[in-house]
């Protein structure tokens, strides 16, 4: 029979000797810029109630609430050249989705998208993180998305393939909040 001691003994003796565990009580948890923390604004009146503005250049997302107030979130967004300006409309919104890089995503950069060409399942190691929304102009899927990101860290600069990024807990707030329909216009 194993005694209380030696089971403790030995749960002790693996925790310690498991580096994953070790890891986890050394590295530090990821910590947002305030300045990209969300937070209620004042917004122009010009700006219809339910409608997302982003503003690229800034680092920023604005879900319009109110005739003059806002959720800002801060995102991250597209190398130059690559982000998607204009208005589009939220047509699909996924939890959890699946990903698949764009055919010029490949063309571009071959030996780091062409091994996920038939794409990656939804879950939390997804490109895409925990929500997509996905951005149609006139009818016509534009391939961007405002979506959750396995890369917190990328929050407020530009590094993507065009898309906004989100943290997830972020993009969920926002999903949860804007119904299929809701207009973007990218600045």
């Amino acid at each position: 029979m194993i005694s209380r001691r030696s089971l403790l003994a030995g749960a002790a003796a693996a925790a310690f000797a498991t580096p994953s565990i070790l890891q986890a009580h050394i590295d530090e948890p990821f910590v947002l810029a305030e300045e990209f923390q969300p937070r209620e604004v004042r917004v122009r009146e010009q700006h219809a109630p339910g409608q997302i503005l982003v503003f690229p250049r800034l680092y920023y997302l604005y879900h319009v609430f109110d005739s003059e107030r806002a959720i800002r979130y801060g995102v991250g967004v597209g190398k130059a050249g690559l982000e998607f300006k204009g208005t589009a409309i939220i047509e699909r919104k996924a939890e959890w989705p699946s990903w698949r890089p764009t055919n010029d995503m490949i063309r571009r950069d071959p030996d780091r998208y062409a091994q996920f060409a038939d794409g990656v399942p939804g879950g939390p190691g997804n490109p895409l993180g925990a929500r997509a929304l996905y951005l149609y102009k006139d009818g016509r899927d534009t391939y961007f998305r405002i979506h959750g990101t396995t890369d917190p860290a990328s929050i407020g600069q530009s590094v993507s393939n065009g898309c906004i990024r989100m943290l997830n807990d972020h993009v969920k707030q926002l999903y949860d909040q804007v119904p299929v329909g809701t207009p973007v216009t990218v600045l």
